[in-house]
């Protein structure tokens, strides 16, 4: 086994395929074009796609790279000593070339010989395919990891959740794999251990999937136009198996990061306190997975959707585990210079887009952080009345428990239940025990009537652990809490959230503060007198001076039209410097000058986008809008009524740019005729 650092390995990996005739491909973007199923690039696969369904790829067809991956569905896990959402993976493709009697032989060759890895062959394992209704058991793997040297117990049969790869997304190309594992030196689990069990006696190092299959919309699997081989060693895993590190953190992908987390804090890793080491863990991955975001050749800014939207809660969870380990201000660009500074050499496009990746960075922490001291202030507060309430229900609980449910009791009224029945169905009570009896009988339904409150008491009080909807939304929507960190708080004080009531609050919200674009939309203005028809349409001006200032990122979240004024809410990461104030005013104020003539069309829902007319682009839009165009400033879809010509509103004035929620700016003017 080879001590090899990470530079080392990426290396290795390619010079051992483009030795066996393979063309060496850059890195794809980690955003994909053209698939809506996934949000980021899942696997060194996905961007080989049209390639693997039989499109000629222009540098052949024996391709190998290393590529950029972001999985997130594991985020909240994250902070242990293996979870990651940024991860490398090697890989090499045959596109309708080689198959399984070259593939085999060569992932042998590359795991134990002395001139690549080194490994000890009696160190591992190996999975093959047993084999279902969609495909036959896979004895041809089985037989060829035998004669390149495992022996037949070294290799196990498993079933397709364990032996079946892809698709990447919903549908796809997809086949059989064979996986490859690194036994460590424990005890098998049972006597059926294998790497099934997840006993953790196997660690998968590589996985070599032969793709001969399609999978369909409906769910069936039909044949690929060709047999394709595509594996993945994931950079991260084999490093850590190579080096006998405890924790990939403990690798040298992590110490020039853990290094400057412990400079800025004062702290020390090892050693310390498992919540002090979960926290330099997250920030460690997160800031990572973050600064590739960002630094991608298509990167997103953060925001609240989409990829944005996961790389906003990235940050702020970083934010928030950086403050707990007393982090200083402007921690994220710091940390971010140490992996541009570690990865531009591998990935240039860090090096390009450093200034942007630093800009958003801080960005993003100064915005969370101004709110996030609120904001755990405000948990706090809702944590201690939940925690408050739940004392005083346990303490009655416990009192009635102490005092009405003792064991002797419980006895005595069940020994006298049973007596009961016995005396009704089988003998005839002595007149003078009759008053008695009645009296049990009121006497166990009193004590009925308590188990069933008691019993009530209980359930209320596992409803009192769960944070209501209205608290998570409020942490959301004032300060700014993605609910995943409200739901982290919960869990690490043994409460939950209430997500369907956050769901519910977050769409009247949505509902709420598109209240004005709704009449616009289906229809127009509830209100047409002259004045609000012209301060609706200094609306549609504004919006397009905004775009054209701001950016294109600028969308309308809401608006609110009286007669006297107009109130514009939009998508923005920032406060508006007083200089870009000026500027979206004098835009406005140019297109009124211009006096443009105002004028509409129908059309449809796609014919509107490919005009380019900006809206929301929702179902509630019919078959035919109307598309308003404002001279060659402004093209918009809208219900109406406008103006005649810019020139009717005379003049525009912003009388105030503030907050309306976490990544929400809104405008306050007016016009003057």
């Amino acid at each position: 086994m080879k001590n090899i650092t990470a530079k080392q390995l990426r290396s290795l990996f390619i010079e051992f395929f483009v030795q066996k005739g393979h063309s060496v491909i850059p890195s794809a973007s980690l955003i994909p074009e053209n698939d809506p199923t996934v949000l980021f690039t899942t696997a060194g696969m996905h961007p080989l796609v049209p390639y693997l369904m039989g499109q000629k790829h222009p540098a052949g067809n024996r391709l190998t790279n290393v590529q950029k991956c972001v999985r997130t569905g594991d985020i909240d896990d994250v902070g242990d000593k293996s979870h990651l959402t940024f991860f490398e993976m090697m890989g090499n493709w045959s596109l309708g070339d080689y198959f399984k009697d070259e593939m085999i032989p060569w992932s042998w060759e590359f795991l134990t010989s002395k001139d690549w890895l080194g490994l000890d062959p009696d160190k591992l394992a190996f999975s093959v395919f047993e084999g279902d209704e969609d495909a036959p058991r896979d004895t041809q793997s089985f037989d060829l990891w035998v004669k390149a040297g495992a022996k037949p117990e070294q290799i196990f049969f498993l079933p397709k959740e364990n032996n079946w790869w892809g698709p990447a997304g919903l549908t796809g190309p997809c086949g059989p794999d064979t996986e490859m594992f690194i036994v460590r030196d424990q005890e098998p689990c049972g006597p059926d251990c294998s790497p099934a069990c997840s006993c953790g006696r196997y660690l998968e190092i590589w996985n070599d999937v032969f793709m001969q299959y399609n999978k369909q919309q409906d769910g069936s699997y039909v044949p690929l136009s060709q047999q394709n081989v595509d594996t993945g060693m994931g950079l991260e895993r084999t490093i850590l198996v190579l080096t006998g590190k405890d924790s990939v953190y403990e690798t040298d992908l992590f110490s020039n990061i853990i290094a400057k987390i412990e400079e800025l804090s004062g702290k020390t890793y090892q050693g310390a306190d498992e919540d002090t080491l979960r926290s330099f863990r997250v920030v460690a991955d997160h800031m990572r997975t973050a600064t590739f975001i960002l630094g991608d050749p298509r990167g997103v800014p953060p925001s609240n959707v989409d990829q944005g939207y996961v790389l906003r809660r990235l940050i702020r969870r970083a934010v928030r585990h950086g403050m707990q380990l007393g982090l200083p201000d402007d921690f994220t660009a710091e940390i971010a210079i140490v992996i541009i500074d570690q990865y531009q050499d591998v990935y240039p496009e860090l090096r390009a887009n450093r200034s942007f990746v630093l800009e958003q960075l801080l960005l993003e922490e100064k915005r969370f952080a101004r709110t996030l001291s609120q904001g755990m202030r405000e948990f706090d507060k809702v944590l201690h009345r939940m925690e408050s309430a739940i004392s005083d229900f346990t303490r009655l609980r416990d009192t009635m428990k102490e005092t009405l449910f003792t064991p002797e009791v419980i006895q005595n009224i069940n020994q006298a239940r049973e007596a009961a029945k016995n005396v009704g169905s089988t003998l005839r009570p002595m007149p003078e025990l009759l008053p008695m009896i009645e009296e049990f009988k009121k006497l166990d339904e009193a004590f009925t009537t308590l188990e069933i409150f008691r019993g009530k008491l209980e359930n209320h009080l596992k409803g009192m652990k769960t944070i209501p909807g209205r608290d998570a939304f409020k942490l959301y929507d004032t300060y700014g809490f993605p609910v995943e960190i409200t739901m982290e708080l919960a869990r690490e004080h043994g409460l939950k959230v209430d997500q369907d009531a956050f769901e519910e609050r977050f769409k009247q919200h949505q509902k709420t503060s598109q209240a004005g674009a709704e009449q616009r939309f289906k229809g127009g203005l509830a209100d047409n007198s002259e004045q609000t028809t012209r301060l609706h349409t200094a609306t549609h001006l504004l919006q397009a001076a905004l775009r054209q200032v701001l950016g294109e990122e600028v969308h309308q979240k809401g608006s609110n039209i009286t007669a006297e004024r107009l109130r514009f809410d939009f998508t923005f990461g920032r406060k508006m410097t007083p200089e870009e104030v000026q500027q979206v005013e004098a835009l406005v104020n140019d297109a009124i000058k211009a006096d443009a003539p105002i004028s509409f069309t129908e059309m449809t829902v796609d014919e509107a986008k490919d005009s380019g007319a900006i809206g929301l682009f929702e179902d509630r839009y019919g078959d035919k809008v109307k598309v308003y165009s404002m001279g060659n400033f402004s093209k918009e879809i809208c219900g109406g009524p406008h103006a005649n010509t810019t020139g009717e509103l005379g003049s525009f004035k912003i009388q105030k740019e503030e907050a309306s929620s976490a990544g929400v700016r809104r405008i306050r003017a007016v016009i003057g005729v």
